[in-house]
């Protein structure tokens, strides 16, 4: 399989790395993947786009949560080049999504956007496979591993949102600019492509009800765990009584007996409820760039197999 990896920041680098520390265990099902060429900010992509032997554009840039670019261009392009895609860029599926799954039907190759969910959780992969023959009714997760590390340190140490943030971008797990983790952004987009994909809604970030962490303080932590709750930064998708899909990012109190509750430091959950399959619920997934990086090269191996 030969690639061509676009935007090669800190979840490029990590996948250049599995690649080379994964080669045997990829050897095994015989895939051989050659990274033909790695793409810049600027860079010119019509090499890779009239390049015959290329088969797979994974494209890394970062999210862009107002209009998705440049990563959207990006994908429309290599699809209409009849290139199987692969991304975790976030902003490419909020705004591009219905658009792309047809572009690369007709083109008969791939999109492949596991990592936009969630990172190394396979949230896209069970509803779309392990839901299937059914109709997903309701959405609700843990999407956001930062906050979710943030919302445990407060808890366990009594600290202020400050203090804990601040310790979450010393142990890199917080970016130096955490508005889109912390204000709520990054768990609407993943609802919002969770919807998009797995329920078929045409919605839109305006459509998000969103309110993030920074409001709380120590003191409400306190109070929720002296009711026997803890707050959890929780993406909700769901029909009310009237029938209208209704959905919401915010911070809630999970009681103890919620399966939401144990969901611990840069872990993740999403729980799904269908029709006729009752509920489904994935944890784990904790956040990074090697877990990310590992949910593209899970992405690349499911195209080899035919599984996407």
């Amino acid at each position: 399989m030969n690639i061509a990896i676009i935007g090669c920041g800190g979840v490029g680098k990590a996948l250049l790395e599995l690649l080379e520390r994964q080669h045997t265990l990829l050897a095994e099902e015989n895939l051989y993947i050659n990274v033909k060429y790695i793409i810049g900010r600027g860079d010119d992509i019509s090499p890779a786009l009239t390049d015959a032997d290329l088969d797979t554009a994974v494209i890394l840039t970062p999210t862009n949560k107002d209009n998705g670019q440049p990563g959207l261009d990006y994908a429309r392009a290599f699809l209409a080049a009849g290139k199987h895609v692969v991304t975790a860029d976030k902003g490419i599926i909020i705004h591009g999504y219905t658009e792309l799954r047809d572009l690369a039907e007709t083109k008969g190759v791939k999109l492949a956007l596991g990592c936009t969910t969630g990172g190394a959780l396979p949230s896209i992969n069970a509803g779309i496979f392990d839901m299937a023959g059914s109709s997903i009714i309701s959405i609700e997760g843990i999407l956001n591993g930062t906050t979710n590390y943030i919302l445990d340190e407060m808890e366990s140490t009594g600290c202020e949102y400050a203090e804990a943030l601040n310790k979450a971008q010393q142990a890199g797990i917080a970016e130096a600019n955490p508005s889109l983790d912390v204000e709520g952004w990054d768990t609407a987009g993943k609802l919002l492509i969770l919807t998009k994909v797995l329920m078929d809604e045409n919605v839109s970030l305006d459509d998000v009800k969103v309110e993030g962490i920074t409001r709380l303080t120590a003191a409400d932590i306190r109070m929720a765990a002296e009711t026997g709750c803890r707050y959890k930064l929780v993406g909700r998708t769901a029909f009310d009584e009237t029938g209208n899909l209704i959905l919401s990012v915010n911070p809630e109190q999970i009681p103890a007996d919620h399966l939401l509750y144990s969901v611990s430091g840069k872990n993740k959950s999403v729980r799904y409820v269908s029709d006729t399959l009752g509920e489904l619920v994935i944890m784990g997934g904790a956040s990074g760039t090697t877990p990310a990086a590992a949910s593209v090269l899970r992405d690349l191996v499911n195209l080899h197999r035919n599984r996407i």
